[in-house]
This record gives C-alpha cells, sequence and structure tokens, in this order.
C-alpha cells in the first residue's frame, strides 16, 4: 500500500424536492351585490334634469333672437325718423326759410350798411333808415322752392296793383283764344287688309 494520503471524495448532497403545496378545501364565490335602486334614479335624474336644461337654453337663445331682431327693427325706424328730422331742421335753418319766416314777421332788408365810428361818433354809409319795401322778395316769383321745407311760410299778402291786372287781363284772353281753336285729332293710318296672303314686291 502507498503511504500517500488518499484524497477524500466530497460527498454528494441530498437532493431537496420543493414542498409540494398544501391541498385546502375549495370555498364558493361571493356572491355579486345587486345595484342599488338609489343609484338608478339619480343617473336617470340627472339626465332628466341635463336634457330640460339645453331645452331651456334652446328656448332662451331663439328668445333672445326674436327680441334682437324686434330692437333691430325698432333701431332701423329710429335712424329713419332720425334721418328725417335732421332733413327737416336742414330745412327750417336755411337761410331762405329764415329770409321768408322775416319777410311774414314785416322785417325788411336794408339797402346798405351803416356803421358807427366810436372814436367821434360819425355815422359811415348811408345815414337814412330801412324803407318799408324790402330790397329782397324772398318769395317773389323767381325765388326757386325749398323742397326740404314740409311747410313752406306762406307770402307776404301785397297789394295788386294796375300793371298786375292788365297782366292778368292778357293773360286770361289769351288762354281764351287758345281755347277757341278747334284741334283735329289725328288718326292713326290703319293696316292694310290682307285677303289674298301677305303682299310681294313686284320685280321685273
Amino acid at each position: 500500500m502507498s503511504l500517500q494520503t488518499a484524497r477524500v471524495q466530497p460527498r454528494p448532497a441530498p437532493r431537496t424536492e420543493p414542498p409540494r403545496p398544501r391541498l385546502a378545501p375549495v370555498t364558493a364565490p361571493a356572491a355579486r351585490r345587486r345595484p342599488r335602486l338609489a343609484y338608478a334614479a339619480l343617473a336617470v335624474g340627472g339626465a332628466l334634469a341635463i336634457g330640460a336644461a339645453q331645452m331651456g337654453i334652446s328656448l332662451a337663445t331663439t328668445q333672445d333672437a326674436f327680441v334682437l331682431a324686434g330692437l333691430n327693427s325698432q333701431q332701423h325706424e329710429l335712424g329713419l325718423q332720425k334721418q328725417a328730422l335732421h332733413e327737416q331742421l336742414v330745412g327750417m335753418s336755411s337761410p331762405q326759410a329764415l329770409a321768408a319766416k322775416a319777410d311774414a314777421m314785416g322785417l325788411v332788408v336794408a339797402g346798405s350798411a351803416s356803421y358807427l365810428r366810436l372814436s367821434d361818433g360819425q355815422v359811415l354809409g348811408a345815414g337814412d333808415g330801412a324803407s318799408w319795401a324790402s330790397t329782397v322778395n324772398p318769395n317773389g316769383g323767381t325765388v326757386v322752392g325749398n323742397a326740404l321745407l314740409a311747410s313752406p311760410v306762406p307770402p307776404a299778402e301785397e297789394t295788386p296793383t294796375a300793371e298786375d291786372d292788365a297782366a292778368a287781363g292778357d293773360d286770361t284772353a289769351a288762354a281764351e283764344s287758345v281755347s277757341d281753336i278747334a284741334v283735329t285729332p289725328i288718326e292713326p293710318a290703319a293696316p292694310p287688309v290682307v285677303t289674298d296672303g301677305l303682299p310681294t314686291p313686284v320685280t321685273r
């Protein structure tokens, strides 16, 4: 035998098997609870409330649209009234209207103005006062009427003179002479009578 020490071989470790799960009795699953009636009623009530709110908002919007249309129409009418009043104001404040009202009140237009010099008290210009006859007749026949005046000022009454009577007599006589002239009406030419068809031009 040899005197050398023998190598000790390691012993194999014992094999350990995993522990098996222990068997336990199977329990029945827990019963599912039914939904409560209060939750369903709350959901239905919320849906109805939302629908009612939407309907109310829609009706309010429609009503506001009608109110806005009425206000726009009223604004248009007020704008037309404002424009009419402005035109009436412009017509009444025109120089022609003021002159006609002044003439109706008895005011006259002087021929030339006069000025007073304060340094020595001398009157410059025409020293005579204005006469009863106005130099400008705002209601004369040559004056063009103001279309903006709805009710024009009636002209001041004037005493007819002999020249006016003679001119009126001449106008009346001329009108009578014109009315005495017999006017012969002109009859339109009748169209040709077509018996043998349409007329054709004669050619050679």
